[in-house]
């Protein structure tokens, strides 16, 4: 440390004063004696590593370096000031690396030697770091056959003084890699790229540590790369600016993917060997990967092309398709037979017809080959010839297998038929084709043997021998991640299982239920021939259509339904992991109850370090040890493992732990005053002998021991066993005893007559028990009379006046009782002054205890509080049972006390656990309400306010009481002197910043009290109880304790009711435990503006950080010069001695943060700051529990613990969605959530191995993560999902991702319907993209097949099985459709609708039980029914039924269907906003047609008219139960998509706003469009911005768009030939005609729109006249129609359902070729069209609305159908909706 003292105070002293000194973050490093104090600079550890630091005196001089002091610096200074990072950037690195090591070296202190000294770095601990760090760059250098650049001399060559050279060097490699990092930017997202500029950097170190000499210069080795800034300017800058380029290029990702490089590309440039040749060091812009986009020369995609095509989903899954269509194949070939399986497959000509699926496996493998070169073919450069030949190669060897199998199967049916059996000869042929498909599945059958053995398919996969890159080439391109991914084989097993079950049942009910059901009919329709049409016929034997139409329902659900099948077969594996994992065990208060004495052993073992516990250390042996202790606590065997007494510290530790629990419980007003004291554990006072358990826990008992003692005639012996059976009667036996005991001691002067009459009378009774003649001696039947004036008594001292007389009086009533009538033997009074129990004299009044009392003062908080506590378990009967009663308290109690009695990691002591940070990215959302916010009325006339009173009500009263009880006398003094505090209550019930900054905050508490439990002696803690004992309450929450040159605030003693907190028992050094291990960095990306424009959220976030010490800021701050913008990452905090914020670091970035995606972009910047070797990541949305905080040290253990064949790298963490309670709707997608994160997360890590990251609050092995691309993917569009792909990145690069329920963590949901669509909107849309990724297609590659599918039908197959379904809906109206309007449904009405109704109806029912949320509903009523209770989920499930959860559930199908189906399609993938408010507020219909007209209304219709018209046309429908059963499902779900969006929203049904609305929706449509327009003015602009995605696509998505619109012409060719007036002809010349009246109809629009527009305004008479004109000419065409041709008035409403959907095709198609056509004067009638199409959709869409807002009733029952929820708990929803407020305050 000598090196390093005072070095910056030397400085100033040079410079003549003492300037400020300079802000630090966590560890003053810098200036060692100014802070000597710090709690931090206490450990030894610490100054272990700044010390080995210091060594870099002796090493070159930096060049370049001005002033350069090797005395002064230390190993970060000299590489600095060598390679020319940043100042800030050194600072920054060397406190984490300083925190590495000595958090490091406190973990290893057992292993380290015990001689070792521990102000001394072990080189094991730089070392490991060293690996660790570096272990990615070691295997980069070893897969491109690079020697590594790191040259550590062995341990022996260590030097006598201080750290040697091996130490030093592990050090600077280290420090290396951190500098590089810390400065990369936008750099960290490509991992090689940092590998490979480390690697020429640790090349440049090692020559000059080395001194070597530079062969051309003659002079010492320098670096390539020196000076001021060098490395931003000259390495971190050109890399930048081509990612910038590309950016650029891409116009913001609206470009195809497959233009424009992204990160991927880039970072995978670096996967090459030809990168040391190509790029070469140091970097020169005159290289190919400098050239910029548009020019000649520049490099295109690397790795990987991502193409827009629903293809993806076949390429990147092809085993997956490719055993579904060989399934299919073999089971209709053994179906068609029409014998059992069996027998079919027991017949030669069927073995072989079976065979035939190699011929179809062979032509899949050609679609493979050409959907690879088609997609991948801009791969192919003069590199890479190689993957050209192999393109080729495949398709022509598919090609010839294909030629192949066909070649040997016609061989064999031809010599069969020959020899018309099966010869020898034919049975030859069968054997070659045999041995030739034996030769087609070797690459098959070789993948199987090495699945069976994993470790050898990993070692072979790792190793990087050229040989097995030859052999592999063939089968996969050689990549850098993806090798060595497969699980061990004990994960083999379970999750083969798992799928082996899962298909079997999907197969054979797709073979017995889908296929063969529908044989018959096929052959039936097949068969069929001269069926008359209805119409024109194009072609013949159009009875085959009909085959395909019946088949394609049934072909889409058997190519999906394994999605159903797995959310069984999910569910059912989820529930028993859950029960062996002991989840749901303790379910209610009353079950804590039965196991509270085990609870309190459970969070001694669980909660306390071993060392704490006397444990037994060492392996299998205390493995073992643990687990009996475990059984011992879970099932109560015997007595609890360690039983628990009032004077054991242990009981100490538990009450403080408990109290503090309650304690926070208190300060988030979810319990009362009242409730506190019920539920916490006093600390032993008044020399009480038992454990003074929670009054909650002892109701009723001490009234059932009297009832006891009445009525059981016994002796002591038995009444006590009786009374012993039950350890809490016990308690409250005898802490009731010694009570009374001593409050009539406390309230009696000492050294009276009755003090000591008193004191005697507690001695006998003593006597008598202790020799077991109480009840010889006593009359226990008098003890109720007894009981009555006790309690009267303590009622007497608890009035806040109190009448001495009266309690005279009772004192005198018990002093007779006592003496006179309580014992079975009368006494004299001469016995009794022997014995003490009377005066020796005759007191001079005459009473006893009248001059004799001396109640305490009601200051006396301590006091009072005891004998209220006395009261309650005097007085206490079965209604405590419902303490607590907020619901969510009681959740968070059983909860925190069921996950103590799962298996949890025995907790190390806070020094010796893992240190970690939490990052949490934040852009503008909101921080605390403000008044504003919480006044404001929205039109509804209901403020956010008075919103939270209703919704929170318990917590609202409890806030009131606290309030009060800190000194406010009114309620109306809640706007100005509690302001603050009602800011902070209202803040956290919203999804708002200081929530999730309180919760993370919750971190920091609990390290400071398991700190200080941890150092805390037997007499600390004892002394502590005592010390908490003698005060009421003390407030804490803003305590400052002395560090960072703060002060400390004396507590301020309150007389209250409240409790005292363990804060007031710490030593200081806490804090410094807590910093070391724990640090909250909030990346408030724009925070640098928000202040600059003094917005209140800025001042809000600096409130945040004054009131929460271990709170950092990270933000961009752009700093403006002339001509130019400089970026810098900043870090600041609030320091408390200076009272304002101050920067501690300001790293330069190269340019602007945004070049991807904004929230891992916001999250890369600010990771530099984060600490530890874990980081939490943390949405805005989330918050934290104190409770749960304290196990967090036991979840870090898991990283030591192999989760299968690897440690995890990622560990998942369960959560509780908090917004369930708001409404219904809330409550729905709540369930939907839980069930997801709960029971859905649990299977996916075991037994499925494919757990990813899902945006939960998951920890990262930091170190692991930060050398391997971070946190988040950022590119583009492609990566809008920014958090699964890091999941991907995870699994791909070899990482384990673990998932683990004992701890939870609090999550927001989206709470209306529009924002719950918005979010799915935008989750589907980001696994549209997924689709489309490298990661998942290396994903379905790389993994076994079992895990492959696990990774499809959790992550992209779900929402490409979602859109199957609705497709499914589709194709079998549009079937039916086609069969009824063409004769062919009559035609086969009577021979073929009979026996084709099982398998359509088993479909239907798949389809529809789909449709009805059956993906949510069966995981959620098991989860439910596992943590809640079987009947508890029943009537969950019920309850949602009748709130329409269906509805939404259908509704949501809709909305994940089309975005996903879009993105894949057309892109157009953004971010959604989706507020995170509170909605009761009523949408308007505006609003809710722009959400989702193109989503569900346009298509809602679409079926309603496809469905209506069949209804008028089929010969099934004049059957109205078979229509009805046959297309319920397809009416709902146009039910569903039109309705929901008003079902939903709040006054749907309400006439006033019904009407206002459609006036709304008027002025909206003819709302001229605008350059200053906006989509929420102007239906105009809307209009053009729906049709964005159109402009963005590529032509393949342009032709796909055009072919789907060609189906609105087919009601158009179908219902003409349906007119009366086409007089049943078939000729085309009707359809021809019908297109003539196309024309006439768009032209006499055109001359109106003409008119309209040259004489409406000026001349409207002319206008009025070609109306007129217009209308008779229209009456007369109709007079000679129905006069002279066979028309009817009727065929006036049919026609309409056939020209309208010709209409919207027309205008689809126009909007596809808009580029062609924009320019002409069609566009301005296509828009004149659309718009009037649109009002007709709108007038569609809300008559059903209108209809329903006018009748009565519905307003109120969609309100409690909206607000069920709300309505149970007792709120008041009408009050809300309406307005009628009462009380705003």
């Amino acid at each position: 440390m000598s090196l390093l003292r005072n070095r910056r105070a030397a400085a100033a002293a040079a410079a003549g004063g003492y300037p400020e000194p300079a802000a630090y973050n966590i560890i003053p490093i810098h200036d060692v004696v100014m802070h000597g104090e710090h709690p931090s600079l206490r450990f030894p550890e610490v100054r272990a590593a700044v010390e080995a630091l210091a060594h870099a005196a002796d090493l070159p001089t930096p060049p370049l370096a001005r002033d350069w002091d090797a005395f002064r610096a230390d190993l970060f200074d000299w590489l600095g000031a060598t390679f020319g990072f940043q100042l800030h950037n050194v600072r920054n690195q060397r406190e984490h690396l300083v925190l590495l090591l000595a958090n490091a070296q406190l973990r290893a202190a057992g292993t380290l030697p015990t001689d070792h000294p521990a102000d001394v770095l072990h080189h094991s601990v730089a070392r490991g770091i060293r690996k660790k760090l570096l272990k990615n760059y070691t295997s980069w250098c070893s897969y491109l056959g690079q020697k590594p650049h790191i040259h550590v001399p062995s341990a022996g060559r260590r030097a006598v003084q201080g750290v040697g050279p091996d130490t030093r060097r592990d050090l600077l490699y280290t420090a290396m890699y951190l500098l590089i990092w810390g400065e990369a930017a936008n750099l960290r997202f490509m991992p090689e790229c940092l590998c490979y500029i480390f690697h020429y950097m640790a090349l440049d170190l090692n020559h000059v540590i080395d001194q070597s000499i530079d062969v051309e210069t003659g002079r010492p080795a320098t670096p390539a790369v020196c000076g001021e800034d060098a490395f931003l300017e000259q390495v971190v800058t050109p890399i930048y600016n081509v990612l910038k380029a590309e950016v650029e290029f891409s116009q913001n990702g609206t470009k195809p993917h497959s233009a424009w490089r992204n990160y991927d590309d880039v970072n995978e440039y670096f996967w090459s060997r030809r990168v040391f040749r190509r790029l070469q060091w140091p970097l020169s812009p005159s290289r190919s990967f400098f050239v910029e986009p548009r020019k000649p020369g520049r490099i295109g995609k690397t790795g990987f092309v991502e193409q827009r095509s629903f293809w993806n989903v076949y390429r990147s899954f092809d085993r997956l398709w490719v055993m579904l269509i060989l399934f299919f194949q073999a089971a209709m070939i053994v179906a068609w037979d029409g014998r059992t399986p069996w027998d079919s497959l027991s017949h030669r000509d069927i073995q072989v017809r079976v065979l035939s699926v190699f011929i179809t496996w062979a032509g899949l493998r050609i679609v493979q080959a050409l959907l690879d070169a088609g997609t991948q073919y801009s791969l192919v450069r003069r590199e890479t010839t190689l993957l050209a030949v192999r393109m080729v190669l495949k398709g022509l060897v598919a090609v010839g297998w294909t030629i192949t199998f066909i070649v040997l199967y016609v061989r064999m049916w031809d010599q069969r038929w020959r020899d018309r059996r099966w010869s020898f000869a034919a049975n030859t042929r069968v054997l070659n084709y045999l041995e030739a498909a034996a030769v087609f599945v070797i690459p098959q059958v070789l993948a199987l043997v090495l699945f069976i053995v994993p470790w050898i398919w990993n070692f072979l996969e790792k190793t990087n021998w050229r040989i097995l890159y030859a052999l592999t080439w063939w089968f996969q391109t050689r990549i850098f991640v993806g090798r060595g991914v497969r699980e061990g084989l004990v994960d083999n097993i379970k999750y083969t299982t798992f799928w082996v079950c899962l298909l079997a049942a999907k197969f054979s009910f797709s073979y017995f239920l889908q296929i063969k059901p529908m044989v018959g009919p096929t052959k039936t329709l097949v068969g069929l021939h001269d069926i008359r049409r209805n119409w024109f016929e194009f072609m013949p034997h159009t009875e085959r259509i009909a085959v395909i139409l019946l088949w394609l329902p049934v072909v889409l659900i058997y190519l999906m339904d394994i999605q159903i099948w797995y959310a069984v077969f999910s569910s059912l594996t989820g529930a028993l992991i859950g029960l062996f994992s002991h989840l749901g065990e303790i379910r209610s208060v009353e079950q804590l109850r039965l196991r509270f004495q085990f609870f309190a052993s459970a969070m001694q073992f669980n909660l306390m370090p071993e060392e704490h516990l006397d444990a037994v250390h060492g392996g299998l042996r205390s493995k073992l040890y643990d687990a009996i202790n475990r059984l011992k606590l879970r099932y109560g065997f015997g007595r609890p493992y360690r039983k628990i007494e009032a004077n054991e510290v242990e009981a100490k530790r538990f009450a403080l732990i408990w109290n503090e629990i309650i304690q926070t419980f208190r300060e988030e007003d979810i319990i009362s005053d009242k409730e506190l004291e019920l539920l916490e554990l006093p600390p032993v006072v008044w020399k009480i002998r038992v454990v003074r358990w929670p009054c909650f826990l002892l109701n009723n008992e001490l009234l059932l021991a009297l009832s006891q003692a009445t009525d059981l005639v016994a002796d002591d012996r038995t009444h006590w066993i009786r009374i012993c059976n039950n350890e809490y009667r016990r308690c409250a036996v005898v802490e009731a005893y010694d009570s009374i005991r001593h409050l009539l001691l406390e309230i009696i002067e000492e050294r009276t007559v009755e003090h000591i009459i008193v004191n005697q009378l507690f001695l006998a009774f003593d006597a008598a028990m202790e020799y077991g003649k109480f009840t010889e001696e006593y009359k226990p039947i008098l003890l109720p009379e007894i009981h009555s004036f006790v309690i009267m008594l303590v009622e007497l001292l608890l009035k806040e006046n109190k009448d001495e007389t009266k309690i005279v009086n009772t004192l005198q009533t018990l002093y007779v009782l006592a003496i006179h009538d309580f014992p079975k033997n009368k006494k004299d009074m001469e016995q009794l002054r022997r014995e003490g129990l009377a005066p020796s004299r005759p007191k001079e009044s005459g009473l006893l205890f009248e001059d004799a009392i001396k109640c305490p003062g009601n200051d006396d908080v301590s006091f009072y509080k005891q004998v209220r506590r006395l009261h309650t378990i005097l007085t206490s009967r079965d209604s405590m049972s419902n303490v607590p009663k907020n619901p969510e308290a009681r959740r968070r109690i059983t909860f925190f006390s069921n996950s103590l009695f799962m298996n949890i990691p025995r907790a190390p002591t806070v020094e010796k656990m893992m240190a970690f940070s939490v990052l949490t990215p934040y852009y503008n959302e909101d921080v605390m309400y403000n008044k504003d916010q919480l006044r404001r009325e929205n039109e509804d006339g209901v403020s956010i306010l008075f919103y939270l009173q209703k919704i929170y009500e318990d917590d609202w009263g409890n806030f009131l009481e606290r309030m009060q009880r800190e000194g406010m006398a009114d309620d109306n003094e809640i706007w100005a002197g509690k302001f603050q505090e009602l800011r902070l209550w209202a803040s956290y019930r919203g999804q708002t910043l200081a929530r999730t900054v309180r919760g993370m905050m919750y971190y920091h508490r609990a390290l400071k009290m398991l700190a200080f439990l941890d150092t805390a002696s037997e007499v600390d803690v004892t002394e502590g109880t005592k010390h908490l004992a003698s005060f009421g309450s003390i407030r804490h929450e803003n305590d400052v304790y002395p560090m960072n040159g703060g002060f400390q605030r004396k507590p301020q003693r309150r007389l209250d009711r409240g409790t005292s907190s363990v804060s007031q028992l710490f030593k200081g050094q806490e804090d410094g435990a807590a910093l070391m291990k724990y640090t909250y960095v909030v990346a408030c990306q724009i925070y640098g503006n928000q202040k600059n424009a003094k917005d209140q959220r800025a001042d809000d976030i600096l409130a945040l950080m004054k009131k929460n010490e271990a709170l950092r800021v990270a933000y961009v701050d752009e700093v403006h010069h002339q001509g130019y913008t400089q970026y810098y990452s900043v870090l600041v905090k609030f320091d408390q001695g200076l009272q304002r914020e101050v920067e501690i670091y300001r790293v330069r970035l190269p340019g602007p943060l945004k070049l991807g995606e904004g929230k891992p972009e916001n999250q890369n910047h600010a990771i530099i700051f984060t600490r530890g070797d874990a980081v939490q990541t943390i949405d805005m949305n989330q918050d934290n529990y104190f409770e749960e905080a304290l196990k967090m040290r036991n979840l870090l253990e898991q990283y030591n613990y192999y989760h299968g064949s690897r440690k995890p790298t990622l560990l998942g963490v369960r959560e509780h969605v908090f917004t369930g309670s708001v409404s219904s709707l809330a409550w729905f997608m709540s369930a939907q959530e839980t069930s997801f994160v709960t029971l859905g997360q649990r299977v996916l890590a075991n037994p499925l191995k494919v757990r990813m990251h899902y945006g939960h609050p998951d920890v990262f092995d930091r170190l692991w993560f930060l050398t391997r691309g971070g946190i988040s993917k950022a590119s583009r569009v492609i990566n809008i999902s920014e958090d699964i792909f890091a999941g991907f990145n995870c699994t791909l690069r070899g990482g384990n991702v673990s998932h683990h329920e004992y701890i939870q963590v609090g999550k927001g949901r989206d709470v209306g319907l529009n924002q719950i669509s918005m979010f799915e909107a935008k989750v589907s849309s980001g696994n549209g993209e997924q689709t489309l990724s490298r990661d998942i297609y290396r994903l379905g590659h790389r993994l076994d097949f079992f895990r492959m599918l696990s990774v499809f039908y959790t992550t992209v197959g779900f929402y490409f099985n979602t859109m199957l379904v609705v497709l499914t809906v589709y194709t079998f109206v549009w079937g039916r459709l086609y069969l009824a309007l063409s004769g062919l449904e009559a035609g086969i009405q009577g021979s073929a609708n009979s026996t084709n109704n099982k398998a359509l109806g088993t479909v239907l029912n798949q389809q529809f039980i789909i449709q009805l949320g059956f993906f949510t509903a069966l995981p959620m009523i098991i989860e439910n029914s596992l943590e809640q209770g079987f009947l508890h989920a029943i009537w969950d499930f019920f309850t949602m039924q009748m709130n329409f959860s269906s509805l939404f559930y259908t509704f949501s199908m809709g909305t994940k269907s089309h975005y996903y189906g879009r993105t894949i399609l057309h892109g157009g993938a953004k971010y959604r906003a989706t507020g995170r408010g509170f909605v009761v507020q009523h949408k308007s219909f505006a609003e809710n047609y722009r959400l989702y007209a193109r989503s569900h209304f346009i298509k809602a219709i679409e079926l309603g008219i496809i469905l209506t018209v069949y209804a008028a046309h089929s010969v099934i429908a004049r059957n109205t139960l078979v229509y009805i059963i046959m297309n319920i499902s397809s009416w709902f779900l146009v039910v569903s998509w039109i309705m929901a969006p008003f079902t939903f929203n709040p006054s749907g049904f309400d006439w006033l706003k019904t009407v206002y609305d459609f006036d709304d929706f008027m002025n909206w449509i003819w709302y001229p469009g605008g350059l200053f327009s906006k989509a929420e003015q102007s239906w105009e602009v809307w209009w053009y911005e729906e049709q964005d995605h159109l402009r963005t696509t590529g032509l393949w998505g342009k032709i796909l768009e055009i072919l789907l619109d060609l189906r609105y012409f087919f009601f158009q060719y179908g219902v003409v030939y349906q007119l009366k007036i086409a007089n049943d002809s078939r000729s085309i010349a009707v359809y021809l005609l019908s297109w003539i009246f196309v024309a006439v109809i768009f032209g006499v629009f055109v001359l109106m729109s003409y008119a309209r527009d040259k004489y409406a305004a000026k001349q409207h008479l002319y206008y009025r006249l070609v109306q007129c004109s217009v209308i008779i000419l229209a009456v007369l065409v109709l007079i000679i129609f129905l006069k002279f041709t066979k028309f009817q008035i009727v065929d006036i409403f049919t026609s309409l359902l056939a020209f309208i959907p010709t209409g919207w095709g027309l205008i689809s198609i126009a909007q596809v070729i808009r580029p062609f056509i924009e320019s002409t004067v069609v566009w301005d009638s296509v828009l004149s069209v659309a718009r009037l199409y649109e009002i007709l959709l709108g007038v569609f869409v809300m008559a059903p609305v209108a209809l329903l807002s006018w009748l009565p009733g519905f307003q109120e029952m969609q309100t409690r159908v909206l607000f069920n929820e709300g309505f149970s708990r007792g709120l008041q929803i009408s009050r809300i909706i309406s307005g009628k407020k009462t009380n705003t305050s």
